[in-house]
């Protein structure tokens, strides 16, 4: 087996590159086999399907063979709508082309030229093509889907991102909206669940498909890492959550206990209780319960109506969710106890999200705002109003510093999280984003949209 990045062969059972450092897609055990069995019929896990030459969207394992190439206008192959493209954060190694794999580079159709941000003049088959920001329609509903693009090379429908952010790279595998990311906390994979029944798990310097997670029966709305990066838990219409191992690709243990879909699954914090999972379902309830076993813990039934988000403090004490009942409650992550209920909203609260240190709230719902609060008493601090629409979801950066918010008017904004002053916006995508997820190290941020991508985008 050999170093999908250098091309370094590896000895059985590395997990990293000794040479490059990059994580190797499939651990290898003593005797050369892979444990994951991508034959069986009865196997949750499949290859990623390679795309054909003429779609230029992110093949499955495909390296950027420059990812700063000059000469080529898209650079990486999996972003080759980003106006520009800069060296990866610190600590993230440049990858080189794998020997073993062939990648079939973008034609050189598109110059930008004049101001930046303004105008891109494209020159495509002799004919030319003006390309400029267009104002994006509001999109209906979460449940609605989205015809996937037929153009080779599809068109640029926003100018370069504001204030300088860089698009790293887009994640294009699915084959429906995508519903929910999570980044690992070791800051090398990201997962994205999606309506089109998969989570699948990828490489978050290049985009390549590592693997996809296909046991769910309906769309997938949710993904969370555990504290450890070694399991996954997603959530999903099917009234299920599944807990599966990422490094050994086997299957845990099925939830099955809810009885409407569930719409959010929040994982519990390293220490002694880290091995527990909190599901928020339309059947009103959040349930929390053991992963070794599906042991049940308690249900909290202190909503009225459908719970769409949840969250577990950082000290892992308490618990927040956010319900189409307009309120976010607080409780005991122990027995369940109810703490406090914050009922500013006069409409449904779609997304709830933790400060690092445990001490404020941040949430967002369908009054186009998202609201800080005080976590020890439900006061409030401020309201964040940037959003032409709908919010639905929120992240605390881990630093602390900032807060991000996935809006319905296609946007992600970042805001400063001690008073509410916009950062900046982000406007990479072409319909609604549906959840949104910091790097470990703040300086990137992964964002899910309807448009079925996943960009992962600089946090300047």
């Amino acid at each position: 087996m050999h170093c999908d990045s250098c091309g370094t062969e590896l000895p059985a059972g590395a997990e990293y590159c000794p040479i490059c450092g990059v994580v190797t897609p499939y651990k290898i055990s003593a005797s050369g086999s892979s444990p994951y069995d991508l034959t069986a019929a009865a196997s949750p896990y499949v290859i990623p399907p390679q795309k054909p030459a003429t779609d230029y969207g992110a093949p499955p394992y495909g390296v950027p063979q420059n990812p700063y190439d000059p000469y080529n206008p898209y650079g990486s192959l999996n972003s080759y709508d980003a106006p520009q493209q800069a060296p990866p954060p610190p600590g993230i190694p440049t990858l080189l082309r794998s020997p073993e794999r062939t990648v079939h580079r973008l034609p050189r159709r598109m110059v930008l030229v004049g101001l930046t941000g303004l105008v891109a003049v494209g020159l495509a088959g002799g004919g030319l093509a003006l390309l400029s920001r267009s104002k994006k329609p509001s999109s209906p509903s979460r449940s609605a889907g989205i015809t996937p693009t037929s153009s080779p090379v599809p068109p640029q429908t926003s100018t370069p991102v504001s204030l300088g952010t860089i698009l790293y790279t887009t994640y294009r595998n699915h084959r429906d909206e995508v519903h929910g990311v999570s980044w690992s906390p070791q800051g090398k994979r990201i997962a994205s669940a999606s309506a089109d029944k998969t989570v699948q798990v990828w490489d978050a310097v290049n985009g390549g498909s590592i693997f996809i997670y296909t046991a769910h029966s309906g769309p997938v709305n949710s993904a969370a890492w555990s504290h450890d990066g070694q399991q996954i838990a997603s959530a999903s219409d099917d009234m299920t959550v599944q807990v599966w191992d990422v490094l050994a690709g086997n299957h845990i243990y099925t939830y099955s206990a809810h009885t409407g879909p569930v719409n959010a699954v929040a994982w519990s914090p390293a220490g002694p209780d880290g091995k527990r999972i909190a599901s928020a379902s339309r059947d009103t309830t959040v349930q929390v319960w053991d992963t070794r076993d599906g042991g049940h813990a308690f249900t909290y039934q202190g909503h009225s109506s459908s719970v769409n988000a949840v969250a577990w403090s950082p000290d892992g004490k308490r618990i927040a969710s956010a319900s189409d009942d307009a309120t976010v409650q607080v409780w005991d992550a122990a027995d369940g106890s109810h703490i406090f209920t914050y009922s500013g909203y006069a409409h449904a609260v779609n997304g709830v999200a933790w400060s690092p240190d445990s001490t404020r709230i941040v949430s967002g719902g369908d009054e186009n705002t998202a609201v800080v609060c005080d976590a020890a008493n439900g006061g409030h601090a401020f309201s964040y109003s940037g959003h032409s629409d709908l919010v639905n979801a929120v992240a605390w950066s881990p630093n602390g510093q900032r807060i991000a918010s996935a809006s319905n008017d296609t946007t992600v904004q970042v805001w400063d999280a001690l008073n509410g002053s916009s950062a900046f916006t982000y406007p990479g995508h072409t319909s609604i984003v549906y959840a949104v997820t910091w790097s470990p190290d703040s300086t990137r941020i992964a964002s899910a949209s309807r448009d079925q991508t996943v960009q992962v985008w600089q946090a300047k």
